[in-house]
């Protein structure tokens, strides 16, 4: 199955206002640009690299980018891949959550029985086309199977700012790759949790999801429910002349929630996962490690290193 052909649609999450390295990017550029902006490595920021890896999982049109409203400044005259598909201005951070279903909202409001691939665009993944090619067999394993579908990796190291995803029985193989049931999922554990997860064989949540968009609805309301009867009003009224006024409304009233800790940790038992091997992955909300990585590559940090 090519996952390209059809609908599929990729949700790029660059809403974030990078306070956590907000000190390196000072240091560096002597001014605030929040992370997914920045090019640490080459002279691609990480927004774009993630939306190259998007449009090769779905059409450039069917992407959906959530942005700050006010980093348009910023994100527009830079990312002309912005300018396709569908750019969402969010009127106010109100976490990952909100940032996830306002995305769906507009998938949800033209093509209701899509799938979707979501990507932070504040991660490192190399080499590029093992990890896609792994998306878009989570994306077939998400369809055949109505489940949304994490994409785990192995630890390297106890990392207690991270999810964790214990497996549990395995479900189904799909080529050389076995889809497994979610045991448990830990957003941000204490050592103790973390060790004990790993020793049972858990593993890093990249925070990659890939599902139906009715699997991932369904859940909403499940657990998310004072959020979705905001975005339910949403949905009734993209592409008509009240969306923008609808969205200000919405974002004004939606309380903040974590797509990780709310949502998936709570759904853990409606999960499953998918080892991604072969692929060095980072979360770069850390300055701890974007410098651990770059040194990795065999690179020295264009970046100041803090002491």
């Amino acid at each position: 199955m090519n996952v390209c052909d059809g609908r599929v649609w990729s949700i790029v999450l660059a809403g974030g206002d990078g306070e956590r390295v907000r000190p390196l990017v000072e240091r560096w550029l002597g001014r605030h640009v929040p992370k997914q902006y920045c090019a640490f490595v080459g002279t691609r920021s990480m927004l774009e690299h993630t939306l190259d890896r998007a449009v090769r999982v779905s059409p450039p049109n069917q992407t959906v980018t959530v942005i700050a409203r006010s980093h348009q400044t910023i994100a527009l005259p830079r990312h002309q891949a912005l300018r396709s598909g569908v750019l969402v201005l969010q009127p106010f951070n109100r976490d990952t959550a909100a940032g996830v279903y306002v995305a769906l909202s507009y998938v949800r409001a033209t093509d209701p029985g899509a799938k979707v691939a979501i990507f932070p665009s504040d991660h490192f993944v190399h080499p590029e086309d093992c990890f896609v090619q792994a998306v878009k067999q989570a994306v077939s394993v998400a369809r055949q199977l109505d489940r949304p579908v994490l994409l785990g990796v192995e630890p390297e190291h106890l990392e207690l700012e991270y999810g964790w995803i214990t497996p549990g029985p395995p479900i189904a193989r799909f080529g050389a790759r076995w889809v497994f049931a979610v045991k448990a999922f830990v957003e941000k554990p204490t050592r103790e949790l973390a060790e004990g997860a790993r020793r049972r064989g858990a593993l890093w949540n990249t925070m990659v999801v890939t599902a139906t968009v009715e699997s991932l609805w369904r859940l909403g309301w499940i657990y998310l429910p004072e959020l979705m009867v905001h975005f339910e009003r949403l949905v009734e009224v993209i592409g008509t002349p009240r969306e923008a006024d609808v969205l200000e409304t919405v974002y004004a009233a939606v309380p903040r929630r974590n797509f990780s800790s709310d949502l998936m940790q709570r759904a853990s038992s409606a999960l499953i996962a998918l080892e991604l091997t072969g692929v060095t992955w980072s979360d770069w909300g850390d300055e701890r490690r974007i410098e651990a990585t770059i040194r990795q590559l065999g690179k020295t940090p264009a970046f100041a290193v803090a002491v």
